[in-house]
C-alpha cells in the first residue's frame, strides 16, 4: 500500500495560515457569577488546586495553536504557589519558545505578566511598560523571521479608564505602524467602536476580523473587549471563541491567512 500524498494546493495553505489565540487567564482563577467576585474574592490571593486544573484544562485548548497571547498570568507570587504559569503552560501545551512580561508586583502576593507561547521561533522579543497612572500595564513585542520577511506581534493588556487607554493605544500605534505584517491581540478592555480603537485604527491600518464575537463576562458574553487585528495585507478567515476553561474573560482566537512572501516552517 502506498502513502498519501498531500496535495501542493493544501500544503501551500497550510504553509500561509497561522492560528493564534489569546487569552486573560485570571491568575488560574474562575469565576462563574458577579458575586463571585466579592464572595470568593479570597481564592484570587491565595493558592488552590482549582488554579493548576484549570491551567491542566487550558493547555488542552491552546495545544491546537502556533501563538498563544497570555494576559494576567502570575509570573510566581503566593496565588499561585510561586509558580510561573506561562512556563507551565508551555510544558504542558508541548511549546517550544516562551517568553514572559511582569507588569505588575504587589508583594510577595501577586506578580501579573503577559506571556508568549509559539511554535515559531522567536527572531527577537522586546518589553514595553505602557503609560498609565498607576504602573502596571505592558506590551509584549515579539518579531519573527518568516522567510526573509519580519512578522510583528504584539501581546497588550490596557487599563480600564478610556484616558489611559488612548494613551496606551498611541505609544502601541508608534510601535506597529510601519509594520506591514503586524498583529495586535490582548485584552483591551474596551470595544472596536470606542474612540481610542478608532484612532488606533486610523493610524496603523489594523483590521479585526467579521462578526467579533464577544468575550466577557465569560459565563454570559455580551462585550467585545478582546481582540486580534491584523495588518491590512493580511486576513482573518476565522474569528472564534473557546469554551471557558479558566478566567472572566472567554479566549479569543482566529486563523490568519499570511499573504505571499510569508511562509509558515513546514515543522511548527
Amino acid at each position: 500500500m502506498s502513502a498519501a500524498t498531500a496535495n501542493p494546493t493544501e500544503k501551500s495553505a497550510a504553509s500561509s495560515r497561522l492560528k493564534l489565540i489569546s487569552c486573560n487567564i485570571l491568575a488560574g482563577g474562575s469565576v462563574r457569577k458577579y458575586r463571585h467576585y466579592v464572595t470568593e474574592g479570597w481564592k484570587q490571593v491565595l493558592p488552590m488546586r482549582s488554579k493548576r486544573e484549570n491551567l491542566d484544562r487550558l493547555a488542552n485548548l491552546l495545544a491546537g495553536f502556533d501563538i498563544v497571547g497570555l494576559q494576567e498570568a502570575d509570573a510566581g507570587s503566593l496565588r499561585s504557589g510561586f509558580l510561573n504559569q506561562t512556563e507551565y503552560l508551555s510544558e504542558r501545551a508541548g511549546f517550544p519558545y516562551w517568553s514572559h512580561q511582569p507588569n505588575r508586583k504587589i508583594a510577595r502576593f501577586a506578580a501579573s505578566s503577559n506571556g508568549l507561547l509559539t511554535r515559531l521561533k522567536p527572531a527577537e522579543v522586546r518589553d514595553y511598560a505602557l503609560p498609565s497612572r498607576i504602573p502596571g500595564r505592558g506590551a509584549m513585542w515579539t518579531r519573527f523571521d518568516l522567510g526573509g520577511e519580519e512578522l510583528i506581534v504584539v501581546v497588550v493588556h490596557l487599563s480600564l479608564g478610556p484616558q489611559a487607554r488612548a494613551r496606551q493605544l498611541g505609544f502601541i500605534a508608534d510601535l506597529i505602524w510601519s509594520s506591514p505584517h503586524a498583529v495586535l491581540m490582548g485584552d483591551f478592555n474596551c470595544a472596536l467602536d470606542s474612540p481610542e480603537m478608532i484612532q488606533l485604527r486610523r493610524r496603523t491600518g489594523l483590521t479585526p476580523g467579521r462578526d467579533v464575537p464577544p468575550t466577557f463576562p465569560s459565563w454570559r458574553p455580551r462585550r467585545a473587549i478582546d481582540h486580534i487585528l491584523v495588518s491590512e495585507k493580511m486576513e482573518i478567515d476565522k474569528l472564534y471563541t473557546l469554551p471557558h476553561a479558566v478566567s472572566d474573560h472567554l479566549p479569543i482566537a482566529a486563523e490568519i491567512r499570511l499573504p505571499a512572501p510569508l511562509r509558515l516552517p513546514a515543522a511548527r
